[in-house]
């Protein structure tokens, strides 16, 4: 289980490419999904290579362990299966709520 990580969170999911489906698409496989998933991708990957995939986290389960992704769809996967990239910050606000009194 990742520790410290929340909604609005990067994570990364290392996927693995099952086959070329168009000129531009590939079909991965994601670690504990259970359905296969394509992606666009105009680089020469192989069958069987691993490459990372980068969402912000959505929805947590804890007691279930399982952690919903936006990798443009929305994918559930389990907790162990993800990688925390960057912890989400909120905006910085530049001028206060209400107006200052002169």
């Amino acid at each position: 289980m990742v520790r410290g990580m929340g909604i609005g969170d990067l994570v990364a999911i290392t996927v693995t490419v099952r086959r070329r489906v168009t000129e531009d698409r590939v079909s991965v496989s994601i670690p504990s999904y259970g359905f296969p998933h394509s992606i666009i991708d105009h680089t020469t990957v192989k069958k069987g290579q691993q490459i990372e995939l980068t969402g912000e986290v959505t929805r947590m389960d804890e007691e279930g362990g399982r952690v919903t992704v936006d990798l443009g769809p929305l994918v559930t996967v389990d907790m162990g299966k993800i990688r925390p990239v960057e912890k989400y910050s909120p905006p910085k606000r530049k001028k206060p709520l209400r107006d200052m009194v002169d």
